[in-house]
């Protein structure tokens, strides 16, 4: 039975490298690798052994045979794949490449700021290197960054990427500083006097603003805000959300946005199931929305979800999917299309919350006071042009109308913010950099480097070719050299724990761990976070550091399950 890859692919290669007959493309080394929306597995090829699925990290491949009705259309996908591109010399493969070693003999010793995909990505392939050791630094007491904070509670296996990170920190030569404050507790200038290397992978932190009138009533946020509120960032959890309409409106029509519209009109016995934070899960079963409607301001082809998202959604049962495609039309040639069209012909289903995808349409104005917080958009329809280098364009039309809501979310991308002493390019919100080196003995990896674009897996391939810029520069000997750092492990330490002595070590980010997930075992729940930050530096604190004679909770609970019976 042939298998099918049913999700934005992670990037990591490993199902490709697994599979013995060479039936998963983009490989590395042909094009569109890091850069698609997933990885396609060719039926024709397939002898099903399921050596994929087992390497994948993510979960994302399982057999054909056991798919569900609403995850049908991933067969089809996969096949319309090797219909464009067919690999028929099936080369090249999955090539391993030697892996580099220094010239230079070491130690060396790196700092990576930011905890996320990016910066364990960014540790995993330096600590390939028996030569270098890392210590990851993040402002929050919690790792993960937006595989934490930003996949969607509803999305477990996007999170599965997580065993890998776990993988990561027991690596030898690896180190946590969580809650510590690079620019607060900790000046670049001073971690780079004890680090060769910086690597910063702090992501894109800010929204897009909409640049229209009203956007910052009560009740307009970005969607930014309200993943991580639903999330349990700590930063988040105090923000007013209003639920008490009937609707909500999304601009931007993206992943991101899907997913606020689906969590908006989840059941929430079913959130309940999830990581969801607590108190927004509370405040969800009260709310008062059953209807999101989607903005685009392009038509259905130029749509920023993708088509593993748009399947998702059209999966799910007991939600009323509604197209408006804005006059225009929808194309049969592509899935994308074809699930609209199914979409747009399916029967109403009145009981059932509903959301909206709308398109060639713009928010011109949001409507309210600083007394009643949002009350309706006005909107404006738009008509599309074609220019001449190909690129549709919305152009306004004097059709415009006013839609009543009591929540508007703005989802049309991230930006990222200037990073303390290092350049920064204002129109892109990113440090500017040559593959990753902004000079030597300073990089950066992730957003903050290319952009808010790609997916989790794209930090690898991102990661990695940043990674080969700082060993070049660790390579090189006499003027160009880099400088010696100042100082010893166990001195960098000691600063950074007088500093900052909540910082919260891997033993401390244990405990965290092994605290949310009791909670949620006691709530037939994966885990309940702890979003109090004075919370989790406690719960951190009551974990020994390394040399305490105070057993962590791992090695309590096995002195235990070690204990003889009577």
């Amino acid at each position: 039975m042939a298998y099918v890859v049913t999700q934005s692919c992670c990037a990591d290669a490993a199902c490709v490298v697994a599979c013995p007959v060479n039936c998963i493309h983009p490989a590395p080394g042909e094009p569109g690798f890091a850069e698609a929306e997933m990885l396609y597995v060719d039926a024709n090829s397939c002898v099903g052994c399921g050596a994929c699925a087992t390497a994948c990290p993510a979960g994302a491949i399982v057999p054909a045979g056991s798919l569900p009705p609403g995850q049908q259309p991933f067969v089809a996908l996969n096949a319309e794949y090797y219909e464009v591109f067919p690999h028929r010399d099936r080369t090249p493969l999955a090539v391993v490449a030697p892996q580099r070693r220094l010239r230079r003999p070491g130690p060396f010793r790196v700092a990576v700021i930011g905890a996320g995909p990016a910066g364990m990505y960014t540790a995993d392939e330096l600590l390939k290197h028996p030569e270098v050791s890392v210590d990851v630094y993040d402002r929050l007491p919690t790792p993960g960054g937006l595989v934490r904070a930003g996949v969607a509670p509803d999305h477990p296996s996007t999170k599965l990427v997580e065993r890998l990170f776990r993988q990561i920190e027991r690596e030898r030569g690896f180190r946590y500083f969580l809650n510590v404050e690079v620019g607060r507790d900790l000046t670049h200038d001073e971690l780079a006097a004890q680090y060769h290397a910086v690597v910063y992978t702090v992501g894109a932190s800010a929204d897009r603003p909409l640049g229209i009138e009203g956007e910052h009533l009560p009740g307009s946020l970005s969607a930014t805000d309200l993943v991580g509120w639903y999330n349990g960032h700590p930063d988040r959890q105090d923000l007013p959300v209003p639920l008490h309409h009937e609707r909500a409106v999304v601009v931007g029509n993206g992943n991101v946005a899907l997913d606020v519209a689906r969590i908006l009109t989840s059941d929430p016995d079913t959130l309940e199931r999830t990581d969801i934070a607590t108190l927004p899960l509370t405040a969800l079963r009260r709310s008062g929305v059953r209807e999101v409607v989607v903005l685009g301001r392009r038509g259905p082809a130029q749509a920023a979800f993708t088509v593993p998202e748009l399947i998702g959604l059209a999966a799910i049962e007991g939600l009323d999917v509604v197209v408006e495609p804005g006059g225009c039309e929808l194309d049969p040639t592509t899935t994308a299309g074809r699930v609209l069209a199914e979409l747009q012909q399916r029967a109403p289903r009145p009981d059932c919350p509903r959301i909206v995808l709308r398109f060639a349409t713009s928010p011109v104005r949001v409507l309210g006071t600083e007394e009643s917080g949002v009350t309706g958009v006005e909107l404006v329809r738009n008509r599309l042009e074609t220019a001449p280098d190909g690129a549709v364009r919305p152009v306004p039309t004097d059709e415009v109308e006013t839609l009543a809501c009591g929540l508007v979310l703005r989802a049309v991308g991230y930006h990222g913010t200037p990073v303390p002493d290092l350049p920064y390019d204002a129109a892109r919100g990113t440090v500017p950099s040559d593959r990753g080196r902004v000079r030597p003995g300073v990089y950066v990896a992730g957003w903050v480097k290319r952009g808010p674009s790609g997916f989790i897996g794209t930090n690898k391939s991102c990661a990695q070719e940043t990674v080969e810029q700082l060993l070049d520069d660790l390579d090189r000997t006499g003027a160009e050299a880099l400088p010696e750092p100042v100082g010893t492990p166990e001195s960098i330490r000691a600063v950074v724990l007088g500093r900052r002595p909540a910082a919260v070590e891997l033993a401390g980010w244990d405990a965290i761990d092994a605290e949310e997930r009791r909670r949620g075992a006691a709530r037939g729940r994966p885990r309940v976070k702890l979003v109090d930050l004075a919370e989790m530096e406690r719960v951190a604190a009551a974990a020994a550091r390394p040399g305490d004679d105070t057993p962590t909770p791992r090695a309590a609970r096995l002195a235990r399950r070690l204990r003889p019976s009577r």
